[in-house]
């Protein structure tokens, strides 16, 4: 018998969330994002499960590595390109995709002995200014780097969105405006090898008018929507994960006694209190307050008390049965792990990317 904290992977959940995202734009290839290990997903069981992507993006060439050695075939795009210019022969070698976004990643591509050509997607800092080289001077880089022998006959010209998940938003919009200024001089709209990327999850379910030859999904094809406030595209989504524990004590406590570390929660009648072992050891936010839910039985019940590294508190006074093994879900289907994250003032994409290893992964479907 062992710990029940566990993290079950529902491999259909997430076959089907990507199919909503090729559906929506059938005339796109959507290139999964499984950066972060998948967003706390497991990365190498994700591609296997989407197998039949056309590709897969990843933060850095050691994430797209361990793909490769695992028996990942597919292209794998480095979305923060290179960090030195030795990276740029082993990508060539392994067939894995590059962002160039600053003169020093272009350079390291144009003057690479590498023997193999290499696939660059040539970043453009459309608005959000993080990556990407600026709009004036795309024209220039584009000219060079399709004049290089070093690189494959394919370009893509990407950019990144600030605020998609903001169906409001003036500056998609404006970003979308800046990008097709960009890639509409002469030499690159005359060239029939060039491709685009704008979209990614927020872009594909709310912003139609960002679809492009590739998208980016990332968070959504995880089951969860990148939006504060109800989408019907994103309504559809299935949570991939089911963070799920169990009880492992029940007490009965008086009025007026206090519960778990610093006594900062303190029952204001009789209580029924359930102790379940997942912790901030677990990836469990420690900043979870008190009242943020916790499924137990299909009944919300509050936590009580800090989390602590291997246990949280919760208060099952409402539930009419409760018993030591009863399960506890943490998020999942039933409780988006966007409204736990809105407990704990943070966003669901960090809750799952910071998962360790220390919670198992089971996976079915």
């Amino acid at each position: 018998m062992s710990r029940p904290t566990v993290a079950i992977i529902n491999r259909q959940a997430l076959r089907d969330n990507l199919a909503l995202a090729d559906s929506l734009a059938p005339a796109s290839k959507s290139i999964p994002m499984v950066k972060a290990n998948a967003y706390g997903h497991g990365a190498l069981e994700v591609c296997k499960a989407l197998q039949n992507a056309p590709a897969f993006g990843v933060a850095c060439i050691e994430e797209a590595v361990a793909l490769r050695s695992a028996g990942i075939e597919q292209p794998i795009l480095l979305l923060e390109g290179t960090f030195s210019a030795d990276e740029v022969a082993v990508a060539a070698d392994h067939n894995f995709w590059l962002m160039v976004e600053n003169e020093p990643q272009k350079q390291a591509i144009l003057t690479s002995t590498a023997e193999k050509k290499v696939t660059v997607w040539l970043g453009i800092d459309t608005g959000m200014h993080r990556l990407g080289f600026q709009p004036e001077d795309i024209d220039q880089h584009y000219q060079q780097l399709r004049a290089s022998d070093k690189v494959a006959e394919t370009i893509v010209l990407a950019s990144h969105f600030a605020c998609a998940d903001d169906l409001q938003s003036t500056a998609t919009p404006e970003q979308i405006e800046c990008f097709d200024r960009c890639v509409t001089t002469d030499d690159i709209s005359a060239d029939d090898n060039v491709q685009f990327s704008l979209a990614n999850s927020a872009a594909i379910l709310g912003w139609p008018e960002s679809y492009r030859h590739w998208h980016r999904p990332g968070y959504m094809i995880y089951g969860n929507s990148p939006f504060s406030v109800a989408q019907n595209n994103a309504d559809q989504l299935t949570p991939v994960m089911t963070f799920q524990s169990a009880i492992i004590s029940l007490r009965q406590i008086n009025t007026g006694e206090s519960v778990g570390y610093t006594g900062n929660w303190t029952a204001q009648r009789s209580s029924t209190i359930a102790t379940v072992t997942v912790g901030y050891g677990d990836g469990y936010p420690r900043q979870a307050p008190n009242g943020t839910p916790v499924l137990i039985n299909g009944v919300r019940c509050p936590i009580v008390g800090r989390v602590s590294m291997d246990m949280i508190t919760v208060d099952v006074s409402e539930l009419s049965s409760v018993a030591i093994g009863d399960k506890a879900i943490l998020w999942g289907t039933d409780l988006p792990v966007n409204e736990v994250a809105d407990y704990c003032d943070t966003i669901g994409y960090e809750l799952l990317t910071r998962m360790p290893s220390r919670v198992p992964r089971k996976y079915i479907n």
